[in-house]
């Protein structure tokens, strides 16, 4: 017998990062010296005060039961106060915050609350893909916005098709932005907030490299400006911050309608986050900020290994404010795949290609600082001697 996949499913380009690994693993399994630049998985392992934190808990047998779907009351109040300290918001722990199980799944989740057949979502190009993907998944239509090196790599809003815009239900925003690197200030969420105001969008902001910041840069929230919290749902992941990807925790939080709207799509397809982990993330964001001054501070010694390695090349890259992307253009008359395919077959390096990102991304590649900065002056040494 053979089967069909469903005509939404069938929509969804082949997910950017599996095919990646494809190439990665047949590389290594030819027994070849791989420096992966790619995928932003940090190569550091989860704080040890985090993992002693989930031993513990999980040798109590009241947490191997169903976990709450809303999340554990303690963790949902650890992530008010965390948000309180960092942005000086105010969140009801009971209604605005729902743990999740990683931002990805409840950003591919979200358009199930609240997208009909045939609306539209407004969205960056290029982006992280499940803005796109769940989109499609819900039966929406996708309206890319593409985000120019011009305009610093912000929408710009006045350029948006208005067939489209009467269409369209939520609003996709991302900074630090990934794949771009590019950071925003207040001046931007206020236009944002303004302009969903006006044509009745709800705003999903992903905040997931908000801590991952440099030379003085501080990421705002949306919710730092005055009235976010009627339209806009926030989203964060304790992946990148705590070098926690493979636990699955994150956070929806904002308005109430929004976050019991996304709770309900959960209810009906998880039982929620392992209890154990929940007490992890709470010792996680109950913790000062000795951890993660010191990631940003091994971060920016990797942005600034990489960066100068690349000028020597004679590329000009922008040097990011935040996350541990950077974001450059491809050198050489060649696509972007094109161009990633030769470092990975003549110099054993994997970048990301930009078109993967969305369209807008083709004529870059991406750099994940996720090596040690003598791996990344070897790749850069590889680098020299194909370009």
């Amino acid at each position: 017998m053979s089967f069909n996949l469903s005509e939404r499913l069938q929509q969804l380009p082949p997910y950017l990062f599996v095919e990646i690994d494809k190439a990665k693993r047949k590389a290594r399994e030819e027994g070849r010296d791989i420096i992966d630049l790619g995928i932003g998985d940090p190569d550091q392992p989860t704080p040890q005060f985090v993992i002693e934190a989930l031993v513990k808990a999980a040798h109590e047998p009241a947490n191997h039961r169903y976990a709450l779907d809303q999340g554990m009351p303690s963790l949902r109040q650890a992530i008010a106060r965390w948000y309180h300290r960092k942005f000086d918001v105010i969140l009801d722990s009971d209604k605005e915050i729902l743990p999740l199980i990683g931002s990805k799944e409840g950003i591919a989740h979200f358009p199930l609350a609240f997208l009909n057949k045939g609306d539209v979502s407004l969205v960056p190009d290029p982006c992280y893909p499940p803005y796109k993907g769940g989109t499609i998944l819900a039966g929406g239509l996708v309206q890319l916005m593409p985000l120019l090196e011009k305009n610093n790599f912000l929408p710009d809003f006045t350029n948006i098709p208005k067939n489209k815009l009467k269409k369209a239900k939520i609003l996709y925003l991302n900074y630090p932005n990934n794949p771009t690197a590019s950071v925003c200030d207040l001046s931007f969420y206020k236009e944002a907030v303004s302009f969903a105001k006006k044509h009745n969008l709800i705003i999903v902001s992903d905040l997931a490299y908000s801590e991952i910041t440099y030379d003085g840069y501080h990421a705002p929230s949306i919710f730092n400006v005055a009235g976010a919290k009627d339209l806009a749902i926030e989203f964060h992941s304790l992946s990148k911050t705590y070098n926690m990807t493979g636990w699955r925790v994150a956070w929806a939080c904002g308005n109430s309608q929004l976050v019991q709207g996304l709770a309900k799509v959960k209810s009906n397809i998880d039982s929620g986050i392992f209890s154990a982990i929940q007490v992890a993330a709470t010792a996680a964001l109950e913790a000062d900020d000795k951890f993660i001054n010191g990631l940003c501070n091994m971060y920016r010694a990797r942005r600034d290994c990489l960066i100068k390695g690349l000028e020597e090349l004679g590329w000009k890259p922008q040097v990011p404010k935040a996350t541990f992307y950077v974001w450059v253009k491809v050198p050489k008359k060649k696509s972007s795949i094109e161009f990633a395919k030769l470092l990975l077959d003549k110099a054993d390096v994997v970048v990301t290609p930009g078109v993967g990102f969305g369209p807008s991304g083709e004529g870059f590649i991406r750099f994940a600082l996720t090596q040690a900065p003598e791996r990344i002056q070897e790749a850069v040494a590889r680098l020299k001697k194909v370009v």
